[in-house]
């Protein structure tokens, strides 16, 4: 959903349709490049926001912003948002708010993700948001999900022939989306959604206590538990006889994986989108991490206290993904549903890369 804070009136949450207003009063005549669009990306947990205006070749980031809120903590155990989720959420929302304001934009797209999907209170959660911020959420499905991520990060895919498969691991749930190898933009050939990102899945099977071998134990349980979350999907890509090849990751997890393995000393999104890193290497990083405690973990620069809990959980998905779809590199991308957000509504407006 898209409106200009405190004035748009919110349709109901995730009504098809509802996708992008023009917001406030008639906004004045623009350049064609000077228009300023925003896409708000409210996942299980993380809240990120982008706001850009359109280019000869793309955009050009205006502002940016994204805080770790974690929404759905505790939502795997009890059905609902908490009150402190919801209120970090908000908290962080209401800075994405004056950010609008601020930066006068045109046209903006909201979408909440698993979390809202799947709590009993996610659509009184964005009924809450918009009385609040102004911040009209559309709580998007899976499916809307899957291919949001696929239209903004597919150009980071490495070149080639053959099917390609694209993946998110967010913080509720894993999108997988298996595309074409035919010339021009790529079409989606099948997708799937599990119920298990990071925080669902690192509240379910707990990891860092005890010995080395107790680690590994639980490691060994998530990927039990995602490897059987994926298996209809996996039994779909043998039904097909789709050959493995090229691989491409969008999430926390991978743009985080990626910068151990840089060794950067502090993230840097230069040297991350559009790295391809060999497989193997992927493996070498995923099997040290899954011997490590928290504070180990909590030690290496490109992770630190706030992802220390949670990055094994993405190690756990990630090499089940590498076991169906062995590749032999990964492309990875620091881009994704915002960016598509961004993409789809320039190109309402006439713009065309």
């Amino acid at each position: 959903m898209a409106e200009r804070p405190a004035k748009a009136a919110a349709p109901p949450a995730g009504k098809p349709g509802g996708v992008a207003q023009r917001a406030g009063r008639k906004p004045r005549p623009q350049a064609p490049f000077r228009r300023t669009y925003a896409a708000l990306d409210l996942g299980t947990n993380n809240c990120r926001l982008l706001i850009a205006r359109p280019s000869a070749d793309g955009f050009v980031v205006v502002d940016a912003f994204s805080r770790i809120v974690r929404l759905g903590e505790g939502l795997s155990a009890t059905g609902r948002l908490s009150d402190a989720a919801m209120d970090r959420a908000v908290a962080a929302l209401k800075i994405c708010a004056e950010k609008l304001v601020r930066r006068h934009v045109s046209l903006v797209r909201s979408v909440a993700t698993e979390a809202c999907r799947r709590a009993d209170n996610g659509r009184d959660f964005a009924a809450r948001v918009h009385a609040e911020t102004g911040i009209a959420l559309e709580i998007i499905s899976a499916e809307q999900e899957a291919r949001l991520a696929v239209t903004g990060c597919h150009a980071v895919l490495e070149p080639g022939d053959g099917p390609a498969l694209v993946f998110d691991i967010g913080g509720g749930s894993t999108e997988l989306i298996l595309l074409d190898g035919a010339e021009g933009p790529p079409a989606v050939i099948d997708w799937f959604s599990a119920p298990w990102g990071v925080v669902s899945l690192a509240e379910s099977e707990p990891h860092g206590g005890g010995t080395v071998e107790d680690r590994l134990a639980a490691y060994g349980r998530m990927r039990d538990v995602v490897a059987n979350a994926f298996a209809p999907f996996t039994a779909r890509l043998a039904e097909m006889g789709a050959t493995p090849g090229r691989l491409l990751g969008t999430s926390g997890t991978v743009t985080t994986l990626a910068s151990v393995h840089l060794g950067l000393a502090s993230y840097d999104r230069r040297a991350i989108d559009g790295l391809v890193v060999p497989a193997a290497a992927m493996r070498d990083i995923t099997t040290r991490l899954s011997e490590m405690s928290i504070a180990e973990r909590a030690a290496l620069a490109c992770i630190g206290n706030e992802r220390a809990d949670l990055v094994v959980a993405g190690c756990a998905i990630l090499d089940t993904i590498m076991d169906i779809w062995p590749a032999e590199r990964l492309s990875v991308a620091d881009r994704g549903i915002r960016e598509g957000i961004l993409r789809l509504l320039m190109a309402r407006d006439g713009h065309v890369w």
